[in-house]
């Protein structure tokens, strides 16, 4: 059973992996001290520490789908009150929005009929930039669907007064990345061309 599969896991982990980094743990469970916001989808196949290689401490993350970031003060709620808690009273000194390939999300961003039933994801996805619709989307519509969705997501973040302050003050830097699932790479968003390019050449 998938549950069995979970605690063996933190069998495993108690066992092979705490005693190995027991110190980082130990000064981990005095506080945090976050190098980022990592704002992502709830995608199962993302693991932001994985495609970062952080560790515990490092990142702060918000998972939710379509790694949506509803424009202030609309929607207050729970991702706007990790926002709120890892800018201003963490400080973290960087916020990444981090989209990714054959996203559900904006596939049925394409299709809201699809998810009547639904009527909170529905709602969610009012949030997120779609602008014409196709009903059979090439890779690449959908690529530069996801991208401006990354954009409209930071558009948001903006709005947050606490990131306003903080960009204002000159400290805090915000990212838009895109992670390619196939390939594993991650183009992020040049604020200079305008585009999305490889992390290697940023």
């Amino acid at each position: 059973m998938p549950v069995d599969k979970l605690l063996g896991g933190v069998s495993r982990f108690q066992k092979d992996v705490y005693p190995e980094h027991q110190k980082l743990f130990e000064r981990l469970a005095l506080g945090q001290r976050p190098e980022a916001l990592f704002i992502t989808c709830a995608d199962s196949r993302i693991d932001p520490c994985l495609i970062t290689q952080t560790k515990p401490g490092e990142l702060f993350i918000c998972r939710v789908i379509g790694n949506v970031v509803p424009p202030y003060p609309e929607a207050i709620g729970g991702v706007s009150a990790t926002i709120e808690y890892a800018v201003g009273v963490l400080r973290v000194p960087e916020v990444v929005v981090c989209g990714h390939t054959d996203c559900g999300v904006m596939r049925g961003a394409l299709h809201p009929e699809a998810l009547e039933a639904y009527p909170n994801v529905t709602a969610w996805l009012r949030y997120a930039k779609v602008g014409h619709r196709e009903r059979n989307p090439s890779p690449e519509f959908l690529l530069a669907l996801t991208e401006n969705n990354v954009l409209a997501q930071l558009k948001n973040l903006r709005s947050h007064p606490t990131v306003a302050a903080r960009l204002e003050q000159g400290d805090l830097a915000v990212q838009g990345w895109v992670y390619h699932i196939g390939s594993g790479t991650v183009t992020v968003y040049n604020e200079t061309s305008y585009r999305f390019e490889s992390a290697t050449s940023v």
